[in-house]
């Protein structure tokens, strides 16, 4: 699990009126560091020249930053100057390499673009005040070439991507005994000649779309590799939408053709409205990164207009890619799931079981499962567990059936009853938050109670259960904070696609009910909770903040997917982090097929000591456990606590 965190100083450039080079855009900067300066190289276009035919041209600039943020004393630095370059310069990225740096860039040698006019160059400097040398390097059609700071194994390598403007692009490695290698155009058409055995090709399907990013960066678990991912570049059969995403690599570090480990989704989308609204709309791309200490901070476009940054704990993120350490980054699934079925002998339980309730009271996991009859109807159902990972007793009639006429059947054959619950212990009491639907809808939140003393004596003695949503109002996935704060009692809840807040005064519902939604997240555009997220269980309170679960559901294909949140301890309405990727998702054959297809769908969790146990709901069709240690998922909060300040 890995959060990354946007800088608030988005964009850290912009294009400069009073600088006819670079008026209209600066972007895709590459930053190298020198001792406390950070020089940044990045594209600039220039303003419109309408008198010209092409009337903008694109060149290299440079700034110097003290802190890697603010850039001043920005020039020109590689200005179109050659014939393979006549029609502009883009894209650098530079690398320290045996005593010079190294500054490779998309050369642009005729107007209109196109794939046989755009190819790679590369300058050399002594010291990033002026260019030494320029070369022409591919005699085909490429873009994004960068160099390994290193040699492998006595070899120069760069990677770069072939074909990127006639795709599908081909990310390929090229080795060499010597730099003059680099621009020898014989040994190019020989390497050509053999494309495919050089290709490393991390597609995820063939419709999407590569570039290389950020030069390699040396970790002590292999090459880092910061990558731009087009997903549906190509029109997908679905019809799905193209998104430009940032992903990362880890590569061997003798053998870089060798993938060790990958991000399993983008590390950034479009989502700003620096990235939705440009030059180019709904644009991020890579172009460098820095390391220092354990803060991996990448620079990346924002719609072919601006320059972006963003940081992520590298620790974190490379945590969850690497073989040897991804295991602690996952949640891990009981060996005995799914740990409760239906019954087809009970006919209120007869067609599923799932989405449950938990809470420890007694030395034991006490679980209340939602179950579905033949009719569609639910109920709730009790297991327990001692061990929390096996169930050691089920009853065989629900403790909890509709009974209001909320939540009582409408419509023959429609869904209607007590759905989802949710448990809050407050004093010597649990209350129950659930949704309430008669088949018409729309679905509401109702609550109820009953004292520890009667629950642990199976007198299933439950108030009699309110609604807390107001009429009209779509309201689901809610939870009571487990204490009062200082405005009162706070709850959670889903209205329409976003996960909402309210202070109430006291607990007598008949009283006191849910009339503001105060936003506490929503959905994120392009990202893999872009349709809807919902809560998971009652938070976990932490010395730091309260620890939230949550679901959220992708526009692309409806998959159900659990990330984490860190809300502020005082006040809960504010977000102090977010996770990136999300940290629990379908895999398994009961979360992929069921009543619904791929769903995970927690309403529990419990922790014990660092071990947090989560309860879900596999394909709205089974229940199932998985564990991971709470303190990956807190400390990952934690920094991108901290990189809120950056």
């Amino acid at each position: 699990m890995y959060v990354v965190k946007r800088s608030i100083h988005n964009p850290i450039l912009i294009p400069n009126r009073d600088h006819y080079w670079e008026s209209f855009a600066t972007f895709n900067m590459c930053p190298i560091k020198i001792g406390k300066t950070t020089y940044g190289l990045y594209r600039a276009i220039s303003a419109v020249d309408s008198m010209a035919v092409q009337q903008q041209i694109s060149t290299i600039g440079i700034g110097k930053s003290r802190d890697g943020i603010h850039f001043d004393d920005r020039t020109p630095f590689i200005v179109p100057n050659e014939e393979w370059e006549a029609h502009g310069c883009e894209d650098p990225r530079v690398t320290f390499f045996e005593g010079k740096y190294y500054i490779f860039y998309t050369a642009l040698s005729r107007y209109p673009f196109g794939p046989e006019g755009i190819k790679v160059a590369v300058a050399v400097s002594k010291d990033l005040k002026k260019v030494d040398e320029r070369h022409f390097v591919t005699p085909f059609n490429a873009k994004a070439m960068t160099l390994f700071p290193k040699r492998i194994n006595g070899k120069i390598t760069v990677i770069f991507s072939a074909h990127t403007d006639s795709p599908p692009a081909k990310v390929s490695i090229a080795q060499f005994d010597n730099i003059e290698q680099l621009w020898d155009v014989d040994f190019w058409e020989e390497w050509i000649k053999n494309l495919d055995s050089h290709v490393v090709d991390f597609r995820r399907n063939a419709y999407d779309h590569l570039e290389v990013g950020a030069p390699p960066l040396l970790t002590k678990y292999g090459w880092l590799l910061i990558y731009s991912h087009i997903q549906n570049y190509f029109p997908s059969p679905e019809g799905l939408d193209r998104i430009f995403g940032i992903e990362a690599l880890l590569l061997d570090i003798n053998d870089p053709t060798k993938i060790i480990g990958r991000t399993k989704g983008p590390m950034i989308v479009p989502d700003e409205p620096y990235e939705l609204s440009g030059y180019v709309g709904n644009v991020v791309f890579p172009t460098g990164a820095l390391i220092e200490k354990d803060t991996l901070t990448i620079y990346y476009g924002a719609a072919d207009t601006t320059t972006c940054v963003a940081h992520v704990s590298l620790g974190d993120l490379v945590g969850g890619m690497c073989e040897k350490t991804s295991g602690d980054f996952r949640f891990k699934r009981a060996p005995n799931n799914p740990i409760i079925s239906p019954k087809a002998e009970n006919d209120w339980e007869s067609k599923a079981t799932f989405n449950p309730a938990t809470i420890y009271l007694g030395g034991k996991t006490h679980i209340l499962y939602r179950t579905l009859s033949s009719d569609n109807t639910s109920s709730i159902g009790y297991a327990s567990s001692n061990d929390g990972l096996n169930i050691d007793e089920r009853l065989e009639v629900p403790i909890y059936v509709p009974r209001e006429d909320f939540e009582m059947k409408k419509i023959g054959g429609g869904n209607s009853g007590c759905e989802d619950p949710r448990l809050t212990i407050i004093g010597k009491n649990i209350y129950i938050c659930y949704t309430a639907f008669d088949s018409i809808g729309p679905p509401r939140v109702a609550i109820s109670s009953i004292t520890e003393k009667d629950f642990l004596a199976r007198k299933w003695n439950w108030e009699v259960p309110t609604l807390i949503t107001p009429p009209g109002f779509d309201d689901k996935d809610t939870c009571l904070f487990p204490e009062k704060l200082k405005e009162g009692y706070f709850i959670l809840h889903r209205v329409g696609n976003e996960i909402c807040g309210d202070y109430i005064k006291s607990l007598d519902f008949k009283k006191d009910t849910v009339n503001k939604c105060i936003r506490i997240i929503g959905p994120r555009l392009n990202a893999w909770d872009s349709a809807k997220v919902g809560i998971t269980a009652p938070p976990v309170k932490t010395k730091y903040g309260w620890v939230l679960l949550y679901h959220g559901v992708s526009k692309s294909h409806g998959t159900y997917r659990v990330g984490a949140v860190l809300l502020d301890l005082k006040d809960p309405g504010i977000v102090l982090a977010r996770s990136t990727d999300a940290i629990f998702e379908p895999e398994e054959e009961y979360e992929k097929f069921g009543i619904v297809n791929n769903v995970v769908f927690p309403c529990g969790m419990v922790l014990k000591k660092d071990i947090l146990y989560i309860y879900y709901g596999g394909g709205d069709k089974v229940v199932g456990v998985a564990t991971m240690k709470f303190s990956i998922i807190l400390e990952a909060l934690l920094h991108g606590k901290k990189f809120n300040q950056k």
